[in-house]
């Protein structure tokens, strides 16, 4: 088969890899329909994920069909279509009975990462039954594309993390596929004020199409103080992963406040503690469990939220070297997420 390989920061290769097999009695084998690609591919290309070593599949997104599954798969069979939550989980270990799938003792973030991704023509599959979500009849396989990795993620490390209320002023620096995606899935807890920061012009046209009520393109902390009368904001989420973005929420949230750290952070932060300790501000940083998937899944499937509208660009998987110099170019291409269909 054909698949996106990491051969070291900055080096990627569309080529040939051997066809993917039932390793454990656990797995399943899924050929790809759709796929993306993610911010953090690209930050696996920069090298801020050195865990991540040459030779590996990239890729943790996408929806497919089972071509096989190993004879302890319980709950799906061949021929099954499928979407490919981004975590793996046993679902039986200490960690995921608490829901935090992504520190799974067998599992979390591994496709694309520890074990060969979603970026091919065929991917392995490890623990399907919990891993693996059959697609409602109907259901967009694009759009659900998006319940892989970014809405689960804002939603999560964003607005539940975040802990976004009614009422409540939230700003997302930051408007890429996964500040998007917080900002859909945030005004699911009704706040009355969305305010998204980015530079990219391009980039705040979305969000306020997709329901922000405002939009900062420079200047942002005094434009912040400016609209909230010196008071700051009641959510500030950091969807970049860049000192200078997680810095801007630190100087923007209120007292009482939440910082949520979405972003993957490949240097250190400058946290000034000494500033935040008497604010009561929290802190929480994650990484998604995809715990969330089901609950999406059906209000994707209801209309309730509008996943389509974050696709830009369309690609066949065999351009898939294109899509990935289109995404890294995001601000002059306009570019937010991209589909790859094989």
């Amino acid at each position: 088969m054909k698949a996106l390989v990491y051969h070291g920061p900055g080096e990627r290769q569309w080529e040939d890899k051997p066809d993917p097999a039932i390793e454990h009695p656990t797995d399943a084998v899924v050929r790809i329909t759709h796929t993306t690609i993610c911010g953090t591919d690209l930050h696996i290309l920069k090298g801020d994920v050195p865990s991540c070593e040459p030779g590996r599949t990239l890729g943790h997104e996408g929806v497919g069909v089972i071509e096989s599954v190993g004879e302890g798969v319980a709950t799906l069979k061949p021929g099954d279509q499928v979407l490919i939550a981004c975590i793996t989980s046993c679902g039986r270990c200490d960690y995921c009975k608490q829901g935090m799938y992504s520190h799974c003792r067998d599992g979390g973030w591994i496709l694309g990462h520890r074990i060969d991704g979603t970026q091919a023509e065929s991917v392995r599959i490890p623990h399907a039954d919990n891993s693996l979500y059959k697609l409602p009849e109907g259901l967009d396989p694009e759009s659900a594309v998006m319940l892989s990795d970014i809405l689960p993620t804002g939603h999560e490390i964003g607005a539940l993390n975040g802990e976004v209320g009614l009422g409540d002023t939230v700003a997302i620096v930051g408007s890429g596929p996964i500040g998007l995606a917080a900002l859909l899935t945030a005004r699911f807890y009704s706040p009355a004020r969305i305010i998204m920061i980015d530079p990219d012009e391009n980039r705040l046209a979305t969000a306020r199409q997709l329901g922000a009520t405002d939009t900062i393109s420079k200047d942002p902390v005094d434009t912040i103080m400016e609209m909230t009368g010196g008071e700051g904001v009641d959510v500030a989420m950091e969807a970049v992963g860049i000192p200078e973005t997680f810095d801007t929420c630190q100087r923007i949230v209120r007292a009482g406040g939440h910082i949520a750290n979405i972003g993957v952070h490949g240097t250190s932060v400058d946290l000034q503690i000494q500033d935040l300790w008497i604010q009561n501000v929290t802190i929480r940083t994650g990484l998604v469990n995809t715990n969330t998937i089901p609950v999406l899944m059906r209000i994707l499937e209801s209309g309730g939220v509008d996943a389509q509208s974050l696709i830009t660009h369309h690609f066949r998987l065999d351009e898939i070297e294109k899509a990935y110099d289109v995404f890294g170019d995001a601000a002059n291409q306009k570019a937010i997420k991209m589909i790859l269909t094989a």
